[in-house]
């Protein structure tokens, strides 16, 4: 403990003089951060002060208070969204990488709550570039005359910004097709490399610290996707095959690349109308369903999850558009595919069969799964996790929880410490993240839809099992054992298509229940106001 804490005291006098004379030299020469290895060594110290703070402040801040009291929790939570601030702060000021980092941890649901609503901020504080800077980077990637050559009308104005790049409406000359230009900000793969080193450098000064907060997996999962992100080609090519695998569902659309015009930094695809998915004041405008949209929704992102094995990572509002065109009134636009992963064909087939076991509650497979997954005992959190019940949970698939059953998974959880919580995030495969993460952005969008949670539960549990389905199609071996199997798996998914069929016809009493009674209610207030006004004359007359 002693040696601990000598290296810490290090680490904070080094860092203390190092950001002192970072943000010393800012100030006294600001026109140097033009220099791209000045202006790292400014985010890296606004990083630098902002994680030694919250590292003094949880240090000292439960100092001397019980862990096992309300009003430890309270000081912890209090605790949690200080430090939150202090790094939304930092991310708004250091921007480009930092913004990413902060949105990808706010789409973690398993960090604490005051992080994730925090960090969620930073998708609508992102400012865009002067059209300066984004016309240089249009004349490096296309050619010197690329604007009055290419388009016959480029809007400077950006009609999206996001972390790493904003887009612009433009018309082509040749063909006068409006198409939407994705341009990369300057000098980004320089700031990935250098941001990237110092919050892996800061997430190892904080496991030094406090051993039970382990981050190094946080910090890795984010290096892959942001790595990806900055391949504008690649993410043409997922764009592509996304489209391919949607293009007989009138329910979404994915919009064209033109690849004559899209590098590495600069990517040009069909232009899109539609408002933000969440924007359920322009759905009722226009007699949309929010509900409908959200159903629609989950079952897109559970077909991607289990039968394709291949997924758009970035499930936020500005990266899925509600257009009222399509054949039910409504059409899903999908856009921004930098961030897609394909899923092990092992993985996906597992993850079926999880949520197979999920639906039918078979708690003895889950743990089989979860022994499978790595992650041993934790397994026994996964219908908490996914589908809002206990593992030994008596009450219906989305039908919460019952009084007694959350008074005993909130005093088992109170034996969970931040150990246990590391200890299972780094168990877990990478494709586990992935899907979890994706799920938790899911669950949040439906929710702001209106949606009942036994939407998503009975899309994904639908998908789960077409999926295994296809595992029976693709099964190599004798004719006669691929039709044992085929035959095996189709039982079971008439099975539960049978279960959800009933599910579905309880749900849609309850709507009818809830619609009625709130009819009546509004009879019974008309008929009030009617013998009210009846009666009036009579008792003025009086």
């Amino acid at each position: 403990m002693a040696t601990r804490r000598r290296i810490f005291n290090k680490y904070l006098i080094a860092g203390a003089a190092f950001s002192t004379a970072a943000i010393t030299f800012q100030t006294l020469k600001p026109n140097s951060v033009d220099s791209p290895f000045i202006n790292g060594v400014v985010r890296s110290s606004r990083a630098l002060i902002t994680i030694t703070s919250n590292i003094i402040d949880y240090k000292y801040s439960l100092h001397n208070i019980n862990p096992n009291t309300n009003e430890y929790r309270q000081a912890l939570s209090e605790l949690h969204l200080r430090s939150a601030k202090r790094i939304l702060t930092m991310c708004d000021a250091n921007k480009g990488i930092y913004i990413k980092a902060g949105q990808f941890v706010a789409s973690i649901k398993q960090v604490p709550k005051e992080y994730s609503n925090s960090l969620s901020l930073l998708h609508d504080q992102v400012v865009p570039y002067q059209f300066n800077a984004i016309k240089q980077v249009l004349i490096n990637n296309l050619g010197q005359n690329c604007l009055s050559e290419m388009f016959l009308y480029f809007d400077e104005q950006p009609i999206a910004a996001a972390s790493i790049a904003q887009v612009h409406r433009a018309v082509l000359v040749d063909n006068y097709k409006e198409v939407a230009v994705k341009v990369q900000y300057p000098g980004l793969e320089y700031q990935m490399k250098f941001d990237l080193v110092t919050m892996s450098l800061l997430s190892k000064l904080v496991g030094l610290i406090f051993p039970e907060y382990r981050f190094n997996w946080l910090v890795s999962e984010f290096e892959k996707s942001i790595a990806c992100e900055l391949d504008f080609i690649g993410e043409a090519k997922n764009l592509e095959r996304i489209g391919e695998y949607f293009k007989d569902n009138c329910m979404v659309r994915v919009p064209n690349v033109f690849w004559d015009l899209t590098t590495r930094q600069v990517l040009t695809m069909e232009f899109c109308r539609g408002f933000k998915v969440d924007d359920v004041d322009f759905m009722k405008r226009r007699g949309i369903s929010a509900v409908k949209v959200a159903k629609a929704l989950a079952e897109v992102f559970a077909e991607m999850i289990f039968v394709h094995g291949f997924l758009h990572g970035d499930l936020h509002p500005g990266n899925i558009l509600v257009s009222a065109e399509g054949k039910n009134g409504f059409s899903l636009v999908l856009l921004d595919f930098g961030i897609c992963k394909q899923l092990d064909e092992e993985f996906r087939l597992k993850y079926c069969e999880l949520w197979e076991a999920l639906v039918i509650k078979d708690s003895t497979k889950i743990q089989q799964i979860g022994e499978y997954f790595g992650v041993g005992k934790y397994s026994r959190y996964f219908p908490v996790i996914f589908t809002g019940r206990t593992i030994d949970s008596k009450s219906a698939l989305g039908s919460g929880m019952s009084a007694e059953e959350k008074k005993n998974l909130k005093q088992e959880l109170k034996s969970l410490k931040m150990e246990d919580i590391s200890s299972f995030m780094e168990s877990l495969p990478a494709d586990f993240l992935t899907v979890l993460r994706t799920d938790g952005l899911l669950r949040s969008l439906t929710s702001k839809l209106g949606a009942p949670l036994r939407v998503r539960l009975l899309a994904y549990a639908e998908y789960a099992l077409y999926g295994l389905l296809l595992k029976a199609d693709s099964k190599s071996g004798s004719a006669i054992g691929v039709m044992r199997l085929r035959l095996k798996t189709g039982f079971r998914y008439f099975q539960l298509r049978l279960l959800f069929g009933i599910l579905g016809l309880v749900s849609w009493l309850e709507n009818i229940k809830h619609l009625s009674t709130r009819k009546f209610k509004d009879l019974l207030t008309s008929a009030g106001y009617v013998v009210r006004n009846l009666y009036r004359p009579l008792l003025t007359a009086n």
